[in-house]
């Protein structure tokens, strides 16, 4: 069999979901990349706590969807898998770009970029591409890109949140020492570790403290 893999590039469109209303008193912008399994329109339920007024959020959504259950009836979707990455993570800037294009985000407003589990990368890998200004980086129960290195937030003046759950089943004692120190090396002073009594799942109470 003589088979050749080829690459073309092509125009998709793709939607992404809005809480509350962005107006001359919203205070706080939040970009929150949702984890794997979920569709953007249901993440945006952990943010429903916040002051409506102040609080604007945007959550986009991956773009990769699939049937999460054997009866096909609910769906959800996945940022990047192992194959293709380079290209997919590509692709995910280039989305990410649109919405902001689109939301036409100033910069007298607070600007919180929150990525939970596998959101965490997309998050951090984008703030990293473009250079992205904001005044809090909340990374919540989620592993850090390993080609990510201090060079690449020298820019970066925001503070960070790293935050997990002390019984989360994906992320135990060791693989947290290892994100910990990750966090350090890219944040130093700058890193804040909140942990909770709890598994792999949003803590919405702390996202009501966050700022």
């Amino acid at each position: 069999m003589n088979s050749t893999e080829k690459e073309i590039s092509y125009t998709i469109s793709n939607s992404y979901s809005t809480l509350n209303k962005l107006t001359d008193q919203t205070k706080n912008i939040w970009f929150v990349c949702h984890g794997m399994g979920y569709l953007s329109r249901y993440f945006l339920k952990y943010f429903k706590g916040l002051n409506p007024e102040e609080n604007y959020i945007i959550a986009p959504q991956a773009q990769s969807k699939y049937y999460v259950s054997s009866n096909f009836k609910h769906v959800g979707a996945t940022w990047l898998t192992r194959e293709n990455t380079l290209i997919e993570t590509e692709n995910v800037m280039r989305y990410f770009d649109a919405i902001f294009e689109d939301e036409q985000i100033t910069v007298n407003k607070n600007l919180i970029v929150f990525g939970y589990s596998q959101g965490v990368s997309v998050a951090m890998r984008y703030i990293a591409k473009r250079q992205l200004h904001c005044s809090h980086l909340v990374l919540h129960s989620g592993g850090i890109p390993n080609e990510l290195k201090a060079k690449d937030f020298e820019y970066f003046s925001g503070k960070t949140k790293l935050i997990y759950g002390t019984n989360d089943e994906y992320l135990n004692d060791e693989r947290m020492i290892q994100e910990q120190k990750k966090a350090n090396d890219l944040f130093g002073k700058d890193l804040e570790v909140i942990s909770f009594e709890g598994i792999h799942e949003v803590n919405m109470e702390l996202i009501n403290t966050l700022i």
